[in-house]
């Protein structure tokens, strides 16, 4: 099912972050980030591009209003919601409105949602800090329930956000959630990408995420510089994922999607099982040679997706870590 129009629906009026009263910090032992909306020029462009250029499955989902939707799902239970536009005049929810305004129609990022399994204790410790939280939203159904969400009614981070949690066997992409092949077959990419370790923002103030992402009781900011796209900023571990807050550093794509569009997400970064292999599919998509780099989670490769997506596309080699900010991987 669709999760886009509950949780656009949730993110009205977003505004800049309200300021930090003393109260204590949430628990978050069980919160990782879950997946980002990614808006292309079109429904079919968006999937053209990351499963013949990239090397990822693309899965079905649905058209109901003019705005159609699909997923690529990943091992560790992540994945990415594709949307695109279908017809003329579609029924935008005010959430999707937002978006699109924001992206001027290109393609591009905004919105990524947090998940954890103590959604209540979460609320509840975020109201306590005076954030503008919504209630709660739940689907598909009530008699078939699948996920359960909150917002905000002011951004507190520069890209928009949520929490979610889903019950057992939900997976909105599958006819039979409880049929094991298709949940593992559907999560096997040709290029090899397994994972979700980090999503980047860029703002033109990064500590101000920094400090809001600590508040809302995820510390532990590790100062980072990412030279591949001339930005510098925190790596703010969440659970196994990692949450980059960013600004330019220098001329680079940093600076340009600031000067081109403003705060957004800049970059999605994936573990790949053979970095060689993920290489040779973009570089065959691009018709581009990629020089490989050390990255915050080791040897890395930038795919040339900025035009086509609106963000960068980062693949790694897979490697274990007791953070995905440790010093090591700096």
């Amino acid at each position: 099912m669709r999760l886009l129009p509950l949780v656009s629906a949730c993110l009205l009026c977003f505004a800049a972050a309200q300021a930090a009263t003393a109260a204590p910090a949430p628990s978050t032992p069980a919160t990782r980030l879950d997946h980002i909306l990614l808006w292309g020029r079109g429904i079919d462009q968006v999937t053209s591009v990351m499963a013949v250029k990239l090397g990822f499955q693309v899965r079905p989902g649905r058209d109901p209003d003019g705005v159609a939707n699909r997923y690529i799902r990943f091992s560790d239970t992540s994945f990415i919601e594709l949307l695109g536009i279908t017809r003329p005049n579609p029924t935008f929810d005010p959430g999707m409105k937002e978006d699109q305004q924001a992206l001027k129609g290109g393609p591009g990022s905004r919105t990524f949602g947090f998940r954890s399994s103590s959604l209540d204790a979460i609320h509840q410790s975020l109201q306590a800090l005076h954030y503008a939280v919504t209630p709660f939203f739940s689907g598909p159904d009530s008699a078939k329930p699948g996920w359960r969400l909150f917002a905000f009614d002011r951004a507190p981070l520069s890209s928009n956000t949520f929490f979610i949690d889903y019950a057992a066997g939900y997976a909105p992409d599958q006819f039979d959630p409880a049929n094991a092949d298709d949940y593992r077959v559907t999560r096997e990419h040709p290029n090899g990408a397994r994972e979700l370790s980090s999503i980047w923002l860029v703002s033109g103030d990064a500590d101000a995420d920094r400090r809001q992402l600590e508040k809302m009781g995820y510390g532990h900011a590790v100062p980072v510089k990412l030279a591949a796209v001339g930005a510098k900023g925190f790596c703010v571990p969440i659970g196994p994922t990692a949450l980059l807050t960013l600004q330019p550093d220098g001329a680079g794509l940093a600076q340009q999607t600031m000067a081109n569009g403003g705060p957004r997400i800049l970059g999605v970064s994936f573990g790949v099982t053979d970095l060689e292999r993920a290489q040779r599919w973009v570089e065959r998509g691009y018709e581009h040679k990629l020089t490989s780099y050390r990255g915050l989670s080791g040897a890395s490769i930038l795919a040339p997706t900025q035009d086509d997506l609106g963000l960068s596309i980062e693949f790694h080699a897979m490697q274990a870590s007791d953070s995905p900010c440790s010093a090591t991987n700096l």
